[in-house]
């Protein structure tokens, strides 16, 4: 429950506020928590929790498989964007789902009469990183395993699988239902890097990999953001349309394994269209949570949760790459909108995420102590080694990367989930409400996310709070003058960067 104090500030409020119209208020008392003893866990959506509380935004040139894998390893989760055919939609989320697995309930098995060829050409079609695979007779029971090891040192790619594979004779095998300990125990005295589960009638009923196993099992990463079968948890956007069930339908799969939240991608996340997308997708898939964005009002936020939203993202056009402030006049200061959302959600136990217009790393704190579960970014990972499209050198020799708003002209010209997010209509030029840009390439989103987790734990530890929900419920704001901002950037020095000097 939020404090009185803190309801009393923003009630004071005459105008909206924005991340520079604030600071937080540090906490008197020498009992500030230990960094050990910092709880970072939040959610993303209702049953879809994170080890810290970020996530990747839905943009085309942010978030695919590579950045998705690489924030639920940081212990976040990605948003795959919708910009994308349902097919290239599926395939990049199933490569996060399939990147570490403790129980592959279906593994992928190939006929042993196939040649191996073949199998090399489907793998490379469906854009399979792994190459161990059951193999099945004509009857569709285990026959044995062909591994990395057989392929590479096969000479002649027309042999079928059964001249190459280890007969079912020679594999060590389990029962299906056998736990990830047994497992481990069973791999480790046999010295077996894969263990088929097969049934009474002889098929294949699951496959553990002993990496994924020991790396559960042992605890090596631990701050891994893995579903309950071990797998890294991701996320997709959807279209407002009936569209977006087909995709759905299509990326979960047959028992909804390979999907963890739908995101209603809109501009305007109060349309008649997002609510009707949102009772569509509840009532084909109930047991799937559903985030639906984007508003800045609290009424909007609540009627959402009240529709059966497990999440709602809060944020329009505070992105620096986002014009829809400018072209249309709308959109509440970010501080304001998040705080105002979260108090309408409360009732209904849902997360805010804030999404857009962070900039530097306190803002992060500032949204969460606004009432924030998650934080999308956009901008802050934009430019990163994992991020989509190549490299550029421009002529002065900088190293950039590309970055554009969903609503920015290219954005719309490319993509029909563009276009359907903005609700672009008729002929003509569409009113653009993003633009295009460079940024300075960044490295790895590895040291990206550190640094933003840092800067989390360290305010944290200012204002005396343990937790995010104490955070979100406890630490209070002073709102700042112009001078105020001035004062808390660096002034009055010419800044230089020494560490590099000896």
């Amino acid at each position: 429950m939020v404090s009185p104090e803190k309801q009393a500030f923003f009630e004071e409020q005459q105008v909206a506020l924005t991340f520079d119209d604030v600071r937080l208020r540090t906490r008197s008392g020498h009992q500030a928590p230990l960094p050990d003893n910092l709880d970072l866990t939040s959610r993303f959506s209702k049953n879809v929790e994170l080890k810290v509380p970020f996530a990747s935004a839905a943009m085309d040139t942010v978030t695919t498989s590579e950045m998705a894998i690489a924030m639920a390893k940081l212990g976040g989760i990605g948003v795959i964007h919708a910009g994308l055919s349902i097919e290239e939609q599926k395939t990049e989320v199933r490569r996060v789902k399939h990147h570490l697995n403790g129980l592959i309930n279906r593994p992928i098995s190939f006929d042993r009469r196939r040649s191996l060829e073949s199998i090399l050409n489907e793998c490379e079609d469906r854009k399979l990183d792994f190459r161990t695979f059951p193999v099945v007779d004509e009857n569709n029971r285990f026959a044995g395993l062909i591994t990395q090891n057989d392929l590479d040192f096969s000479e002649d790619l027309q042999l079928s699988v059964m001249d190459i594979m280890t007969p079912a004779s020679e594999v060590t095998t389990a029962a299906p239902g056998t736990k990830i300990e047994e497992a481990y125990s069973l791999m480790m005295e046999h010295k077996k890097k894969t263990l088929p589960l097969i049934d009474d009638n002889g098929e294949i009923a699951g496959l553990y990999i002993f990496s994924d196993v020991a790396r559960i099992v042992r605890g090596d990463e631990a701050q891994f953001n893995v579903d309950e079968r071990g797998r890294l948890r991701v996320a997709a956007a959807v279209p407002t349309d009936a569209e977006a069930c087909d995709r759905i339908e299509e990326i979960r799969g047959d028992d909804g394994e390979f999907l963890d939240v739908a995101v209603i991608d809109s501009a305007d996340g109060d349309s008649y269209y997002a609510f009707q997308t949102l009772e569509l997708i509840k009532e084909n898939f109930p047991d799937l949570d559903v985030v639906v964005g984007n508003v800045s009002e609290g009424a909007s936020a609540g009627e959402l949760a009240a529709a059966g939203a497990d999440g709602v993202k809060v944020g329009q056009g505070p992105g620096s790459i986002c014009t829809t402030r400018t072209e249309t006049g709308i959109g509440t200061p970010q501080v304001t909108a998040v705080y105002e959302s979260a108090r309408a959600v409360e009732k209904y136990d849902v997360p805010i995420i804030a999404d857009g217009g962070i900039r530097n790393h306190g803002d992060l704190s500032l949204a969460i102590a606004a009432g924030a579960s998650a934080i999308m970014m956009g901008g802050m990972l934009s430019g990163t080694k994992e991020t989509p499209g190549d490299i550029l050198v421009l002529d002065n020799g900088s190293r950039v990367k590309m970055y554009r708003g969903m609503g920015s002209p290219s954005a719309m010209k490319a993509s029909a989930a563009s276009r359907k997010r903005y609700d672009v209509k008729g002929g003509g030029e569409p009113l653009a409400e993003g633009v295009e840009s460079y940024v300075p390439y960044k490295g790895s989103v590895v040291d990206i996310v550190d640094m933003c987790v840092k800067a989390l734990e360290k305010s944290m530890r200012y204002v005396k709070v343990d937790s995010i929900e104490r955070h979100q419920n406890e630490t209070l704001f002073n709102r700042i003058t112009n001078a105020g901002l001035v004062e808390s950037h660096p002034h009055d020095v010419q800044v230089v960067s020494l560490k590099d000097k000896d």
